[in-house]
């Protein structure tokens, strides 16, 4: 590979830049109320963080990957940035957006082809399967920042209640992607340390890995029990239930109940 090519490999995309600028633009129309309607302005502030956080999760396993042995990334185009660079556009990216709208919870992202074959030592592969969703940690621990810190005073509520509602999404992506479950990123930790004769066993479930684990949390008993868990780590980040409630509600600007928060003493 040239030094240009590998040079154009990993330049920042215009498509991540531009989705970027939206997120910047509408996170200052939400600190200053700037929009008429301040759900269209969470709505389109969230969706872009979240998307940019997607990337950022698809760019850590790449850039793990990289300096791990595979040397193939760069000419994938995943260093980039591109969300359209993904081999699985619609499971990273699509998917992931429509299930914030539909019910508000961070679907698991995961559609960068690593050739393993090229990665020496167990320790590298479950790094790069952990990489992902350690990005989503940092990303909720960047989002929760103000919360943790006591430093929401003056801040806007709309603000505070978007960035509740992002963090929770990072928190339920990172929890999700950590199960051990095939075709997840938990999985993907544990893998190396498998037996021959369990992979070869387990490998059939990969590709209906996620749509278990979501069948499985429309059972009553075990939707509850997953939120208790994600209500106990958004406490210990120092958000409390209501907001990231709001956060939602004010995100479904559509919806009747959608400024209902915003009306509260």
């Amino acid at each position: 590979m040239s030094t240009d090519t590998a040079i154009r490999g990993q330049r920042v995309s215009p498509v991540f830049l531009g989705i970027t600028a939206v997120m910047a633009v509408t996170g200052w129309a939400v600190w200053t109320d700037f929009a008429s309607s301040p759900g269209v302005a969470v709505f389109l502030f969230v969706t872009t963080a979240w998307i940019v956080s997607l990337c950022l999760h698809e760019y850590a396993h790449a850039r793990t990957a990289l300096h791990s042995g595979d040397i193939t990334i760069g000419a994938k185009g995943y260093l980039t940035l591109n969300p359209l660079a993904y081999t699985h556009a619609l499971l990273s990216i699509v998917l992931p957006v429509l299930f914030v709208i539909m019910g508000g919870i961070g679907l698991p992202g995961g559609a960068v082809f690593i050739e393993r074959g090229r990665i020496q030592g167990r320790w590298k592969h479950s790094l790069i399967s952990a990489a992902g969703p350690l990005t989503n940690v940092l990303f909720a621990a960047v989002c929760t920042a103000p919360f943790w810190l006591g430093v929401t005073d003056g801040v806007p509520a709309a603000f505070l209640f978007a960035l509740a509602f992002l963090a929770m999404l990072q928190v339920t992506a990172a929890l999700l992607n950590f199960l051990p479950v095939p075709g997840l990123d938990g999985y993907g930790v544990i893998e190396p340390w498998l037996s021959y004769r369990i992979r070869r066993q387990v490998e059939p479930l990969a590709p209906f890995g996620l749509l278990l684990v979501f069948a499985v949390l429309w059972i009553p008993g075990v939707n509850v029990v997953f939120w208790d868990v994600i209500d106990t780590f958004m406490r210990g980040l120092g958000i409390e239930d209501q907001l990231s409630d709001c956060g939602y509600w004010l995100y479904r600007f559509w919806s009747e109940d959608s400024d209902v928060c915003l009306t509260l003493p």
